[in-house]
């Protein structure tokens, strides 16, 4: 299992990513342990997990991840809005 996921940042940009471990990959980002958080969201700092889509294989997941990090701002608003609207179900 893959996911891509949307960090919202402290300056309010958001961040796509992929990862096949969700828990340790946000460990990663928030804590910056090992040095293993991203180039972006060590310079802005994450604040939370906005949205997360499961994908069966890389492949998949990638593809997704490309296409969203081409959306325009407020294409991902919408996105994550979409998400909240779904997972409160």
């Amino acid at each position: 299992m893959y996911y891509v996921y949307m960090l919202r940042c402290k300056d309010n940009s958001i961040y796509t990513g992929i990862t096949s471990d969700l828990e340790r990959r946000m460990k990663e980002h928030f804590t910056d342990e090992n040095g293993k958080a991203a180039k972006y969201t060590k310079s802005h700092r994450p604040s939370r997990l906005e949205a997360y889509f499961e994908f069966e294989t890389r492949s998949d997941a990638s593809k997704e991840e490309y296409r969203i990090k081409q959306l325009k701002k407020n294409e991902k608003e919408k996105m994550i809005e979409e998400f909240r609207k779904n997972e409160i179900r």
